[in-house]
């Protein structure tokens, strides 16, 4: 008898972390790779954020804290969600975790029964799918070709539906491609969300902030009588440049949340006590810092897609939101190397620009997309640059 449970022969390791710890390795025996495969900003956290959460621990705030979050922080979301949506949550309907991975991982594991399905735009972001599995569920997997923006279309989602369908997932700005979705849009989705009311949505909002020209919309505030079927994510991580301090939430019916935060008080019980101090201030101190952070990566999303766009054999679109371009790989498929091997695939090509040419990126088939490649543009200019450079040599030298 095994000692590893049948329920984690579903479950892929996350590509993302594969592929960074692969450069990481690489990087150990002298190699010069550069990563950008990874959704971390490079800036550092705000030294005001910092400051606070130094203060936090001067103050001796370094003890156990309410599993949901203390409350401080939940008035601090509350006023967040209030002030940028004008969505009404009570503090006891926002929950805190460690991440806003850990806050959709409670709400699928609360909310899904075995069989039950979910329905999940691809390309989507690697975890998507596993935790799905992972909480007994099954992923509904619907392709959102390129023509349409990688965005859902209503006729789509009808089609998706069955009677065991619980979840619809959104992620707008989306991880991988940078997607967002405008209010008129989801204003379409909400539409055949009416006729099934059985389904709720799950809204990860973690890079709301970071959006160039389009405006952001999030499926609450559009569509008020789905507030009570929405679970609306976000987080500090990538907007305020904190992704080690592990501060996500939520933020949805009182029923959920009380069962997310069940669910957490036998996990984790809550994140550090210092983090959520830290993460007040990163929501109450105005957050000027994130539209100098914005700048810069609109500076780096145009450097990125028009050096790509001159790389032989790649194709890429211009992204409304994140830190992430998406360009199709299909005119390299069928090349081969210099020593010969054949570039078959989007991971075969992944893997090439990384031994060959020290650039780490991650594959599409990662996120449930095929042949594309994702690269993360939230690296210096300067690494942005030489990594370019890099690819548009290995496209030529491909024959």
């Amino acid at each position: 008898m095994s000692l590893v449970a049948e329920r984690l022969s579903v479950v892929r390791p996350s590509e993302t972390k594969a592929m960074t710890a692969r450069a990481a390795e690489l990087r150990d025996q002298g190699v010069d790779v550069i990563t950008l495969s990874a959704g971390e900003p490079n800036f550092d956290t705000p030294s005001v954020v910092r400051e606070a959460g130094i203060r936090a621990i001067r103050d001796g705030r370094t003890k156990y804290t309410p599993v949901a979050g203390i409350k401080p922080l939940r008035e601090a979301i509350r006023e967040s969600f209030s002030r940028d949506h004008g969505l009404d949550y009570d503090v006891d309907q926002i929950t805190v975790g460690c991440g806003a991975k850990q806050v959709v991982f409670n709400a699928l594991f609360a909310s899904l029964d075995s069989g039950d399905e979910v329905v999940i735009p691809t390309p989507c972001w690697v975890s998507y799918p596993d935790m799905v599995a992972l909480a007994g569920g099954k992923a509904v997997l619907v392709a959102c070709d390129e023509f349409h923006g990688f965005k859902l279309r209503p006729e789509a989602l009808e089609a998706a539906i069955t009677p065991r369908t619980k979840w619809l997932m959104l992620n707008s700005p989306s991880n991988p491609t940078g997607a967002v979705y405008s209010r008129d849009e989801l204003l379409r989705l909400a539409v055949v969300l009416r006729h099934h009311a059985r389904v709720h949505v799950l809204s990860d909002d973690i890079y709301e902030k970071l959006i160039y020209g389009a405006g952001f919309a999030t499926m609450a505030a559009v569509a008020p009588d789905l507030y009570e079927r929405t679970l609306t994510v976000n987080g500090v991580s990538k907007a305020d440049a904190m992704t080690g301090w592990r501060v996500g939430y939520g933020a949805g019916p009182l029923a959920l949340i009380k069962a997310m935060n069940l669910i957490q008080s036998q996990i984790s019980s809550h994140t550090s006590s210092i983090s959520q101090y830290a993460a007040i201030e990163a929501l109450s101190g105005g957050r000027h810092y994130i539209e100098e952070f914005a700048s810069a990566f609109l500076q780096r999303r145009d450097l990125v897609v028009a050096k790509l766009n001159k790389a032989e054999g790649l194709a890429c679109r211009v992204p409304d939101g994140a830190f992430y371009v998406f360009p199709s790989c299909a005119g390299v498929i069928g090349k081969r190397t210099p020593d010969g091997k054949l570039i078959e695939s989007d991971n075969d090509f992944a893997m090439y620009l990384l031994n060959g040419f020290g650039v780490a990126v991650v594959p599409g088939s990662g996120f449930m997309a095929s042949p594309y490649i994702r690269i993360s543009y939230a690296s210096s200019i300067e690494d942005l640059t030489r990594a370019c450079d890099r690819i548009i040599a290995a496209c030529a030298a491909l024959s």
